[in-house]
């Protein structure tokens, strides 16, 4: 992909990023009321009216690219590029007011994704991935983009938004968490991000759905880390929602070993 087309991808995802902070914040701890969409998942006006600003702003700079979000479905679904968005990852968090949910951004060539955005509109911090680029982040509380290495497992932070999420794969996850050193629960896209920024060293999660894991592979990656399915294989649109965020590659042969 040549650079021009990059830098026009990446200003469109972050004017998209733009717009959704800019309704996302006032939304924040402001008591808002909470629906239940069919799957008995939590959306709200925020993430009903950030997914319209974001698909607006793409539509008009990108009107060939499909466009595909959480709440609004698909648009043009013969187009071979399809960004993919889910204004509010972690709606939970979002509505108990913790400042770990996070926009995300991504853009799919086919079925892989070459551009990656999580941006988190309260505290400003913004990670940018793409194919063949470092992984960018800004922020006001300090870090840089980077995975850290990690060679032995015993040493590794863990991660997962919830263990409800696991269901019956509890037993298989359960194994990896008795070999890593800590576990920590929570973060949604939040915790990837911070993967990225080599404070966490592994998350595998599950019930993972396309808008939830299509951004975080352009960011982890760029950053040096690796995303795949629980066996290690590159995700795709129609997986089984089991997602493995692991910062140093090195890691993810003994990884898929204990989860399998």
């Amino acid at each position: 992909m040549p650079a021009s087309d990059t830098d026009r991808l990446i200003a469109a995802a972050e004017a998209a990023a733009d717009v959704a902070g800019a309704v996302v914040r006032p939304f924040f701890r402001a008591g808002i009321a909470t629906d239940l969409k069919s799957d008995r998942s939590p959306v709200t006006i925020a993430d009903r009216s950030a997914e319209q600003a974001m698909r607006a702003v793409l539509s008009e700079r990108f009107p060939d690219h499909g466009i595909l979000g959480e709440e609004f479905g698909i648009d043009r679904p013969d187009a071979r590029r399809r960004w993919v968005l889910d204004p509010i990852d972690g709606t939970r968090a979002f509505i108990t007011g913790r400042p770990t949910f996070g926009t995300l951004i991504a853009l799919l060539e086919g079925d892989t994704p070459i551009l990656g955005v999580i941006d988190q509109p309260v505290t400003g911090e913004r990670w940018v991935g793409a194919v063949g680029r470092a992984t960018t982040f800004r922020g006001p509380y300090g870090g840089r983009a980077g995975c850290r290495p990690c060679p032995s497992l015993a040493d590794a932070e863990l991660s997962c938004t919830s263990p409800e999420m696991l269901g019956p794969d509890q037993p298989r996850w359960q194994r990896l968490a008795g070999a890593v050193k800590r576990n920590y629960w929570g973060g949604d896209c939040y915790a990837h991000g911070l993967v990225a920024l080599g404070q966490i060293d592994v998350i595998a999660e599950t019930t993972m759905k396309l808008w939830d894991w299509a951004a975080l592979v352009p960011v982890v990656e760029g950053a040096g880390g690796k995303v795949t399915d629980w066996s290690g294989h590159k995700l795709r649109p129609d997986g089984d929602g089991r997602v493995l965020s692991v910062g140093d590659p090195a890691l993810l042969p003994v990884i898929v070993a204990l989860l399998n």
